[in-house]
Formats: structure tokens, C-alpha cells, sequence
């Protein structure tokens, strides 16, 4: 079976060729909760499925490292909403010509289809809080008071008032001490008001669990680059010596440090992209490493990320 993926984002099932197969029974409807698909089976697993009850595809590859992490992740909350919602699993090495149609240009990529169509998704590895948004977002989950505080809180922080966003970040953390979207957005509050200090001073008060999770490592990534960029030294002299030899890798690097610590996100990943793609390997691929920490911070949704992505996988695939 062949799909299409129109310009207005619905896939489009060919009308020629009847490969699919007979489903297990599940709870919920037909069809297991979570099941590995194929291109031949994806009409019968998600579009006809998801009529029904919403299915989550996850689109992964044994070589892909966040995979590893995102889809135990997936499985876990997809069996905690005991069949509101099923996850099918696309293996895209086997899947090409699938994952070409759906327009997959990096991994690991996922896609929400309600009522035959895909009306949702992300790529990239997302942590845990953010992955139960996006299912109760999906199956139409009403927020709980914490749930709602974060977001307000969130909200407030990327408007730039991180007083009003600390505040509600605080209380959420007075009442539960582990919270990891508190946490972490007490220290990305610190750091947006200027205060490395005390950003770092947090940081190092985390037990090492905590300290891995995925919000807070992303808040600790946007830490230590902020702190980079402010040791990397000056905009213009770094541009001066680029200018005088493009192939300074060491400058260029520190430029985009520089850059990002400006808040000038988009310029420093350009920087790191030339860099990549002048010298992928050097010093231990630093520029490709550096990347992934810039993504990481800026968190998989953002787009600058997405872009950047996109453009990391077309220069490491071309």
C-alpha cells in the first residue's frame, strides 16, 4: 500500500493494493496498544485505527541513540492510559519509502493521527512531563492545578517576565522538592535574569538523579553554554579573525559560543553548521557535540531546533 502526504498535511491512502493484515484484539477497539508496523500494514495499524482511538507513530532506527530513550518513554505512558491511546512503532531503515512520504528528515520522529488524520507530533527526544502533555493533549485530558501553574509559569518566562515565572515555579517547588519542570524552570529564571551565580549555585545543590532528567538537563545545558559565551571573548575581534582565515575553526567556535550568549541562537548554530561543514571531525567533533547542546536547550519543539536539525542531517546524509 502506497500513502501521500497532501500539501495540507492529511495522508492520503492510494486506492490500489490491499496488503494490510488482520489485527490482535485489544482493549479499546481493534489492535494492540503498542505494535511494530510496516508500509504494507500502516493503512489497518494508524489510519483506520486512529478512527477509532488516537495512535501515536514513532518513527526510529536501531542506530539512533534519543530512540532508545524516547520510545521506552512513549510505551511506558501509552500503557498508563490504558488504551485511550496506541502507539505504533515504524522501524524507518525498513520503512524508507514510508518514512520518505511522511517527509522524515531526522529521527526520532513522532506523529499523532486522530480520525485518519495526523494532526500533531514532534522530533526529537522530549522529556517525560512534555511527552504526558502531548498524549493528554491528544486524548483530551483536562490539566491538573500543577500542570496548569507550569504552563502558566512557562508562559510567563517566555514573555521575559521570569520574576512573575520564578514566583509560580517556587510554590510548585515548595510543594513537591523533586519536581522536575520546577526545577528547571527555576534555573532558567536565574539565568534569565542574569544571575549565572545562583543558576550554578542550584545546579550543583541537585542530587545527580535530578540532575539527568530531561527538563533539568536541558536547563543545565542552557547554563553551562551561557557560560561559555560569556568566557569566549569579543563578537567583532572573533568575526576579524574568521575574516582573515575562514578556516580558524577554533574562532569560529568561540564565535558561536559568543553568540549564543548574546541570545543570538539562530547566528551561533549558523556558526557551528559552517563549522561542520568545513571540518566535521574536528577537535573531536566538537561542532557537531556543540549542536546537539544548543538543541537540548532551546528544547526539541523549538524552531530553531527543528531547523537546525534538519540541516545537521542534510550535511551529515549528503
Amino acid at each position: 500500500m502506497e500513502y501521500t502526504l497532501k500539501p495540507d498535511g492529511s495522508l492520503a491512502p492510494n486506492e490500489a493494493g490491499d496488503g494490510d493484515k488482520n489485527q490482535d484484539q485489544g482493549p479499546g477497539g481493534p489492535g494492540d496498544v503498542i505494535k511494530d508496523s510496516d508500509t504494507a500494514n500502516f493503512k489497518a495499524d494508524v489510519i483506520e485505527v486512529s478512527a477509532q482511538v488516537p495512535v501515536i507513530v514513532d518513527f526510529w532506527a536501531p542506530w539512533c541513540g534519543p530512540c532508545k530513550q524516547l520510545t521506552p518513554a512513549l510505551e511506558k505512558l501509552v500503557r498508563e492510559s490504558a488504551g485511550a491511546v496506541r502507539l505504533v512503532k515504524i522501524n524507518v531503515d525498513e520503512n524508507q519509502e514510508l518514512a520518505a512520504q511522511m517527509r522524515i528528515q531526522s529521527i526520532p520522529a513522532v506523529y499523532a493521527f486522530k480520525g485518519g488524520q495526523p494532526v500533531d507530533g514532534f522530533m526529537g527526544e522530549l522529556p517525560e512531563s512534555q511527552l504526558k502533555s502531548f498524549i493528554s493533549k491528544l486524548i483530551g485530558v483536562a490539566k491538573s492545578p500543577v500542570d496548569a501553574a507550569l504552563e502558566e509559569a512557562k508562559a510567563a518566562l517566555e514573555t521575559g517576565d521570569a520574576d512573575a515565572a520564578g514566583a509560580i515555579f517556587g510554590q510548585v517547588q515548595a510543594q513537591d522538592p523533586s519536581n522536575e519542570a520546577a526545577l528547571a524552570g527555576l534555573i532558567r529564571c536565574a539565568l534569565a535574569t542574569g544571575d549565572q551565580d545562583r543558576a550554578r549555585e542550584m545546579i550543583d545543590g541537585l542530587p545527580s538523579d535530578l540532575a539527568q532528567k530531561g527538563e533539568i538537563a536541558a536547563a543545565i545545558s542552557a547554563v553551562e553554554l551561557s557560560e561559555q559565551g560569556r568566557e569566549s571573548g569579543d563578537i567583532e575581534e572573533l568575526r576579524s579573525k574568521i575574516e582573515a582565515n575562514e578556516n580558524d575553526h577554533q574562532a569560529r567556535f568561540a564565535l558561536a559560543a559568543a553568540l549564543y550568549g548574546q541570545d543570538q541562537n539562530e547566528a551561533a548554530l549558523d556558526e557551528l553548521l559552517e563549522l561542520f561543514r568545513r571540518d566535521p571531525k574536528w577537535n573531536d567533533e566538537a561542532a557537531r557535540k556543540q549542536l546537539l547542546k544548543i538543541f537540548e536547550a532551546l528544547g526539541a519543539t523549538d524552531p530553531l531546533t527543528v531547523s537546525g536539525r534538519r540541516q545537521l542531517s542534510s550535511l551529515m546524509f549528503s
